[in-house]
């Protein structure tokens, strides 16, 4: 996994409540089991029309915001069925930040697995970041895990909480099978003791 320490980007301002994971990426899109392809399906309803071609009003299809790195959002971001599939399309759009008043505890949870730092910040604050966000391209913010806060384009900054254990998997890189990983020699170790002390297992 992509390690998350700090991100300077363009922000797009989405101010929506409640977006369900089926507006994030709606259910024709989950045939596949990979991470990659699904960004260009991203907000599909909601970027495209009927017969496919891209609504010039959706903030991620405006010049401006296409390469944006940070999402910030309406409350209840991501609720709606449990599919490991939107944060999976977010992150292969390039979003690697999204800001809310809040999320639904599921995809919350996904973001993280999968190099997504989600943050939950008062409306008042989110509200600010908003605004920030609304100037465009040239109006880039800075999302710095390590020590945990967003300046805004103009320099004001933001402190955000975080999970330690989750700041530690993002800030390494290491989603599930990372932290499995990292206890290799020890599993190896078990393994080996193991096949002799019951050879016959």
């Amino acid at each position: 996994m992509e390690k998350f320490e700090k991100l300077t980007g363009i922000a797009a301002p989405l101010p929506l409540v409640n977006v369900d994971t089926d507006m994030i990426i709606p259910k024709q899109f989950l045939k596949t089991i990979k991470r990659t392809g699904l960004g260009v399906n991203l907000f599909d309803e909601m970027r495209y029309d009927a017969d496919g071609n891209e609504k010039p009003d959706f903030v991620l299809n405006r010049p401006q915001y296409r390469n944006a790195e940070i999402l910030i959002a309406g409350d209840n971001f991501g609720c709606g069925s449990s599919r490991e599939h939107a944060p999976w399309a977010i992150k292969d759009f390039g979003i690697r930040c999204v800001v809310a008043p809040s999320f639904a505890d599921i995809f919350f949870n996904n973001c993280f697995k999968n190099g997504i730092l989600p943050v939950v910040l008062p409306q008042e604050q989110v509200d600010i970041l908003m605004k920030d966000a609304e100037k465009g391209a040239n109006a880039r913010m800075t999302v710095d895990l390590e020590n945990q806060t967003i300046t805004t384009s103009e320099g004001e900054v933001i402190a955000f909480d975080v999970d330690p254990f989750r700041k530690h998997c993002l800030l390494e890189g290491l989603d599930d099978i990372g932290l499995t990983l990292e206890k290799a020699a020890a599993i190896d170790g078990f393994e080996s003791s193991m096949a002799q002390a019951r050879p016959w297992v």
